[in-house]
């Protein structure tokens, strides 16, 4: 929990009555939680139309099991092993979610996995979607390396440039991504692979927008979810789908058969503040995942 806006430190462990579901709800017992950009600027108070009620819990996605079922709930069961989406709740060992919004955790995956891939999946299938990535298409992704980047140049099914740090090169490549390094050579370093890009997707910020449009990209085929003030300026679009647990779940079958993987890189809870810091930092490869419950 944090109780003012501010550094990675001002979270804290506290312990709280547990949930109780309601109708149409399901208790969960969480062992794995996502902390992500989002979980980072509310935090910091960046969030405007996210209003803290202090003290405030953290975190928007997670993967355990079903411990109770609310009224009314059916098609769940007591131990079941899920995995979701939530709001300012998700950091905790209990959580109450609408059983609506509950995806199946197939067993090929295990919890840090799972959780991992969950904002990620929804985010990186409903950018491709909204930016009608098809056959014939060059994708950019600015930050291939993050947890958006990893998903989205998966799912592209075309040829991908990533943007990233070079001690991520590798990485990028086992992905299937063809690296460039970020920075104020970007234009240049993209031109230099001989791939003409055709759509991007920012998932970075700064000059990503600007230099999209510099490679010759359409404002219309470049999508940002970080950066609405640019989107703005060179009229790209901002791609935000919003959540789908239909999305997420032919995502998470998709890596339950080994089509997609996702790195992964465990805190546990009483470090909750190492872990925003290092996604704060915007360097981690992946994504970071705190782990609560065995």
């Amino acid at each position: 929990m944090f109780e003012s806006y501010g550094p990675p430190d001002v979270l804290h462990l506290t312990d709280l009555p547990d949930p109780v579901p309601g109708p149409g709800e399901v208790l969960v017992r969480v062992h794995a939680a996502g902390v992500q950009p989002f979980d980072v600027a509310v935090r910091q108070g960046r969030m405007p139309w996210v209003e803290a009620s202090f003290p405030q819990q953290i975190g928007q996605e997670y993967a355990g099991v079903v411990e109770a079922l609310g009224e009314g709930v059916t098609g769940l069961t007591i131990g079941a092993p899920v995995l979701g989406s939530t709001m300012l709740n998700g950091a905790a060992e209990l959580l109450t979610a609408p059983a609506g919004n509950v995806v199946a955790k197939p067993a090929e995956l295990d919890f840090p996995t799972a959780a991992a891939l969950v904002a990620a999946a929804q985010t990186a299938s409903g950018a491709l979607a909204e930016l009608a990535v098809s056959a014939g298409d060059v994708l950019l992704i600015h930050a291939g390396a993050g947890s958006v980047g990893t998903v989205a140049a998966q799912l592209a099914g075309v040829p991908v440039i990533g943007t990233a740090s070079p001690r991520n090169h590798d990485h990028l490549r086992s992905l299937g991504m063809v690296p460039v390094e970020y920075g104020p050579d970007l234009v240049a370093n993209v031109r230099a692979t001989g791939l003409r890009p055709t759509v991007a997707l920012d998932a970075a910020g700064g000059e990503a927008i600007a230099q999209s449009v510099a490679l010759g990209i359409a404002p219309e085929r470049i999508g940002t979810i970080v950066d609405d003030k640019a989107a703005a300026e060179h009229g790209a679009a901002v791609v935000r789908a919003g959540r789908s647990p239909q999305r997420l779940a032919a995502v998470v079958a998709r890596a339950a058969a080994g089509g997609i993987r996702m790195r992964v890189r465990p805190f546990p809870l009483d470090r909750i503040a190492e872990a925003h810091a290092e996604v704060e930092s915007r360097h981690s490869r992946g994504k970071v995942v705190l782990m609560i419950s065995e």
